[in-house]
Parts: C-alpha cells; sequence; structure tokens
C-alpha cells in the first residue's frame, strides 16, 4: 500500500497536466472571442452559434477518448504491453468511420443545422461561414481524443500538455492571419477563426501520430487492424458515454429556453453564471481522469481494495482544490461579477446565485471525479443514465416548475440546480460504495 504523500503525488502528477490543457483551451476561447468581437456584433454572435453547433456535432465521438483510455489502462495494469496498442487502433478506425461521413454531411447541410439555432440573416450566414471551416477538423478531433486516451491510460499525460501548447501557439496566430488578413493571408474574417482552430487540429493529429508512432512502433497502422472483439468493445464504452455528452449539452440549451421564458436580464446573467461553473469545474474534470487510469490500472492489477480507494483519494484531492476556486465567489461575488457585467441591476440580480454556484462546484467533486472513476472500471451505461435521468427527469422539469410557473425566477431556478447537485454527488458515491462496478470486465 502506497503511502498518503506519494498517492497524492500520483494523483497530482496524472492530473496537472490534463488541468492546465483544459484551462489553456477555455483560455483560448476568450481570445478567440476578443479578436472575433473586433468585428462587430454579427461577427461574434455567428462565432458563438457556430461553435456551440460544432460542440454538439462533436460531442458524437467524444466518448472514444474515454473507450479508449479504460481498455488502455486496464491492460497497463495487466502488464499486456502489446495489448495496450489495441484499444488506439479500434479508436482510430471507429474515428474514420463515424466522423468522416459526419463531416460530409454538416458540411452539406450547415445551413438548415444552423438555421434551428439562429435565423438573423447577418448572424446565420457567419455562423454558416465558420462551422464550416471548424466541421473539416472533425476527424483529426475524434482521433486526437483516441491519442490522448491512450496517453491518458498509460499515465503519460505530459504529452497532452506538450502538444496542446504547440496547438494553441497556431491556432493564435493562424487565426489573427486569417480574420485580418496579415503576413499575406486572405481576409476571412469571423470565418478566418474557424480556419486557424482547424489548421491547429490538423498540426496536432499529425504531432499526435508521429509521437505516438515513434512510440508504439508498428504495433498500430494499416496493416494492424484491430480485432472485431476490440472494435466491439470501444464502442461499448464510447457510445454511451458520446450520448451522454451530446444530451448533457442539449440540457443546457433547453435550460437557456428556460430562463428565456423570464426574461432578458436572467438569460445575460445565467449565461455568465453558467460559463462561470463550467470553466471553475475543470480541475475537477483533470482530477477525474486522473482517477479513471488509476481505477482502470488497479482493476488491471485485479486490486479491487486499491481501485475503490483511489476514487475517494481523488475525492479528497479535489474538494480543497474546488474550494479554493469557489471562495472568491462566495466571498467576493459583487467583485467577480463586476468583471463580466457592468449593469448595478445584473450584478445584484447575480450576487446570490452566484453564491449558490459557488457550493454547486464544491459539491459537485464526488459527481465530477467518481463519475470519470466509473469509466475507467466500464460502467460507462450506469454513468450515462444517472446522469441524463437526474438532468432531463429531476433538474431541468423543477427548473421549469419552480422558476416559471411558481414565478420564482432566476434565484429559484439555482436553488433547484444546487439540490440537484447534492443528489447527483450523492447517488454517485452511493455506486461507488456498492463496488458492483469491480464486476466488469473490459
Amino acid at each position: 500500500m502506497l503511502p498518503e504523500s506519494t498517492r497524492r503525488q500520483t494523483i497530482l502528477r496524472l492530473a496537472l497536466p490534463i488541468i492546465a490543457g483544459m484551462l489553456s483551451q477555455s483560455l483560448l476561447n476568450l481570445i478567440d472571442a476578443a479578436l472575433v468581437g473586433s468585428l462587430g456584433e454579427a461577427p461574434l454572435a455567428g462565432v458563438g452559434i457556430g461553435g456551440y453547433a460544432i460542440f454538439l456535432i462533436t460531442a458524437v465521438v467524444f466518448g472514444l477518448s474515454s473507450g479508449v483510455q479504460a481498455q488502455t489502462a486496464r491492460r497497463h495494469g495487466e502488464r499486456d504491453w502489446g495489448g495496450r496498442a489495441h484499444p488506439l487502433g479500434a479508436g482510430l478506425l471507429i474515428a474514420l468511420l463515424v466522423a468522416g461521413p459526419l463531416t460530409l454531411l454538416c458540411f452539406w447541410q450547415a445551413p438548415r443545422l444552423l438555421g434551428w439555432i439562429n435565423q438573423d440573416p447577418a448572424v446565420h450566414a457567419e455562423a454558416v461561414s465558420y462551422f464550416r471551416w471548424r466541421v473539416l477538423s472533425l476527424v483529426p478531433v475524434a482521433m486526437i481524443f483516441c491519442f490522448r486516451g491512450y496517453w491518458n491510460g498509460i499515465q503519460r499525460t505530459g504529452i497532452y500538455l506538450r502538444i496542446i501548447l504547440v496547438m494553441h501557439a497556431i491556432n493564435v496566430l493562424a487565426s489573427i492571419g486569417l480574420i485580418f488578413g496579415h503576413w499575406g493571408l486572405p481576409r476571412l474574417e469571423a470565418a478566418g477563426a474557424g480556419a486557424g482552430t482547424t489548421a491547429s487540429l490538423l498540426v496536432g493529429v499529425a504531432l499526435w501520430a508521429w509521437v505516438s508512432r515513434r512510440h508504439l512502433g508498428p504495433r498500430v497502422g494499416p496493416r494492424r487492424w484491430p480485432r472485431p472483439a476490440i472494435l466491439a468493445t470501444t464502442l461499448r464504452l464510447a457510445a454511451p458515454h458520446s450520448f451522454q455528452q451530446l444530451w448533457f449539452a442539449a440540457g443546457y440549451a433547453v435550460l437557456f429556453w428556460i430562463l428565456g421564458q423570464l426574461d432578458t436580464a436572467s438569460v445575460a446573467v445565467g449565461h455568465v453564471l453558467v460559463n462561470l461553473s463550467l470553466l471553475l469545474i475543470l480541475p475537477g474534470v483533470g482530477l477525474g481522469l486522473a482517477a479513471l487510469s488509476l481505477v482502470g490500472q488497479a482493476m488491471g492489477q485485479e486490486a479491487h481494495q486499491e481501485a475503490h480507494r483511489w476514487g475517494w483519494d481523488v475525492v479528497r484531492l479535489a474538494w480543497p482544490c474546488l474550494t479554493t476556486l469557489a471562495l472568491p465567489m462566495l466571498l467576493f461575488p459583487e467583485a467577480v461579477l463586476s468583471l463580466f457585467l457592468h449593469d448595478p441591476a445584473l450584478i445584484d440580480m447575480g450576487r446570490l446565485p452566484l453564491r449558490l454556484t459557488a457550493l454547486m462546484i464544491v459539491l459537485d467533486a464526488a459527481a465530477l471525479v467518481l463519475g470519470q472513476a466509473l469509466l475507467g472500471a466500464g460502467a460507462n451505461r450506469t454513468v450515462m443514465i444517472l446522469t441524463l435521468a437526474t438532468q432531463w427527469l429531476l433538474f431541468l422539469p423543477l427548473a421549469w416548475w419552480v422558476g416559471v410557473v411558481l414565478e420564482q425566477g432566476l434565484i429559484g431556478i439555482w436553488w433547484v440546480q444546487l439540490g440537484y447537485r447534492c443528489f447527483n454527488s450523492a447517488c454517485f458515491a452511493l455506486i461507488w460504495q456498492r463496488r458492483r462496478w469491480q464486476r466488469l470486465v473490459i
């Protein structure tokens, strides 16, 4: 049994590069918004809508990361060094077969897809041009998910951080050049942000492939087709997580529709609150991905008690981390809100909901970590059912009833969300304690 200090170091060694990469991605999104924002309201709105659409489409292949990582970590724990590469090969093949046709369909149907979200002609035109550039990178994105899952599974997370920083540098330079027409590049304006991102992803997937090829040698390649059993397992693990991510994202669209039934001010404040919460839970997500690898490896070693302990060890580390991030929102809500809102009435409206958001972030620790840990054990269907059931059957109906029907507004909806987060975390803790996930074979 490892000493407590060694266990903490192991968790942080795996989690910190992932967290840094995720935070850098959020910072890059803010930079893109600032660059496009200088072009005017319609381009900024178009990029926002196109970005949300590509987020929904990307969710279709999102589960490939956890599907590859869970199998790789299990083989790593079993010391099956050759077998570790097989899930990566299966994931890359699935990425090509799924994301390839989906790219063509979305590029062709982009005007219709974006028209469902926004009908303003100026905004719609900007959104379509941005989306079409971004959707060209869907195959590289799906493959990057697979590479990331493999390297996280063998506990080499530093590779992820180094490659993503190179991608971000290329993204910023390419976007500036293509948005404004610098350095002899064509001036594409808002579409240039999409083209710059796609260029960085193409470079990123080439870097991942080069690094992985050097590491693996000939074990993954066109002459080494994955066995049907491994393809089936990868699909079985990836499909529930992708389905969960797709409908989880759609749930936020419904939440904003509910806020829209109240008033414009509620939508504006709610937008700030949601984006702050999604940013500040990233350390919890990064720690959860570390738990996924550690649990998968322990299960491969048939060290069931060790796997169970890793889950709670990571939760205990996540709580103080998320509490530290939440404290400014809890103690100084006006100062935090004033960074995004300039109307005193909106700041006053958001004060209590922001404090509730701070509590949610801390209470969400168990769900964030143990949900990922369960993916490492292969309980993907359980995670999907619990996540979507609590969101769609509990939170969203209650948010509508309390916020709109009972006229409790934004504050009522955020109290409901606090209760939903508590219940969600309690359910994940109960499932983890019952240990039925220890019987799963992947």
